[in-house]
């Protein structure tokens, strides 16, 4: 290939690098509000959560793209750039799916450990933020790792807007070139790369969170805390 189509390549994996970013920190800000309200005591906000996650969970992405860029827009009188409408449409998708991961997280914690924060007069949000999210998030690590390659391949459905991603300007070498095999291993080879980085990313965050998880309190710790004199305590 030229140096004119690979700096085309190029672009499409910064878009499709962009469109990752912003949809994944939009699911994952869903996974974790849609998640907890799964485990909520109200029963109607465990409703509006499950049904949330059953509506997003049961449609195709490729639908949703079709809707959020080209259904929406005419009802309501605006339109979407298609890196905003990718991002909102893949962000709701892959954050249903993530919501259960979440949800099967804290459900996993021991109940014990709920018990033991109502003993202490924690507030729900205390228990939810000091005790449950500390040992379960580490556990949601390798499903989202998992997750996030799904929304790697996802963020491909992007070019059926002439969104110019990683697929759209693959596709637009193969037309110029008439060269299907190789610019198509390329592409293969690109999204390979991009995903082995990202699992090795997470692999790393998932060590780092759970290096503390079990360890006995340090000697220093143990060591300030005295029983006070007179206290009947032997």
């Amino acid at each position: 290939m030229t140096s004119g189509l690979w700096e085309l390549v190029l672009k499409g994996v910064w878009v499709t690098i962009q469109l990752l970013v912003l949809s994944a920190l939009l699911a994952t800000a869903v996974s974790f509000v849609v998640g907890v309200a799964r485990t909520h005591r109200l029963r109607f906000v465990r409703f509006l959560a499950g049904f949330y996650t059953e509506v997003f969970r049961g449609t195709s992405a490729l639908v949703m793209i079709f809707w959020v860029f080209f259904v929406l827009p005419p009802a309501f009188g605006w339109q979407l750039v298609p890196l905003w409408a990718g991002t909102l449409a893949l962000g709701l998708t892959y954050g249903a799916y993530g919501s259960e991961i979440v949800r099967g997280a804290l459900g996993a914690v021991d109940p014990a450990q709920r018990e033991g924060g109502i003993a202490l007069s924690f507030t729900p949000w205390q228990r939810m933020r000091l005790i449950l999210l500390p040992q379960a998030v580490p556990e949601m690590i390798p499903p989202f790792s998992n997750l996030l390659v799904e929304l790697l391949k996802g963020t491909a459905l992007v070019s059926i807007m002439g969104m110019g991603d990683l697929a759209f300007s693959g596709n637009l070498v193969r037309l110029a070139l008439q060269e299907s095999a190789e610019i198509y291993t390329y592409i293969l080879l690109i999204y390979f790369v991009i995903a082995f980085l990202l699992t090795r990313v997470m692999r790393g965050l998932e060590k780092r969170l759970k290096a503390g998880v079990g360890k006995a309190p340090a000697k220093e710790t143990v060591a300030a805390v005295r029983v006070p004199e007179g206290s009947g305590v032997s």
